[in-house]
């Protein structure tokens, strides 16, 4: 049977590394970071962390709400195209800067395409 890409990436130390660095970048980013400004990023973190790890076929603990309700109030603030890009940019960028392979990254970037639609409220 075919691990899941949980595993294959490198299980919850992986997932944990990843989502600090890209909070980090999207946290420097002027063009989004006004997104997370009345964000508890402590809790941010962990929902993140969690969402991954069901996305990726790890553990489900995910108690989050779903993408569309969690981004309608972003939306509303402007969220669009642009910044959905630039966040999966960051995704990608801190892929790379943790030497993930590219067949991997490929896989991640494909999840987070998937869920677009639904961050965007279309």
């Amino acid at each position: 049977m075919n691990k899941a890409l949980f595993e294959r990436i490198g299980g919850e130390a992986a997932v944990n590394a990843a989502v600090d660095i890209f909070y980090r970048k999207v946290l420097s980013d002027d063009s989004i970071k006004h997104f997370f400004d009345t964000t508890d990023m402590v809790a941010q973190h962990a929902k993140q962390k969690s969402f991954l790890t069901m996305a990726f076929g790890g553990p489900n603990h995910y108690t989050g709400l779903d993408m569309r309700k969690a981004h309608a109030p972003l939306v509303a603030k402007g969220l669009n195209e642009e910044h959905f890009n630039a966040v999966a940019g960051h995704l990608q960028a801190t892929l790379e800067e943790l030497n993930v392979s590219e067949d991997l990254i490929g896989e991640v970037m494909a999840i987070a395409g998937s869920t677009h639609d639904d961050v965007l409220n279309l």
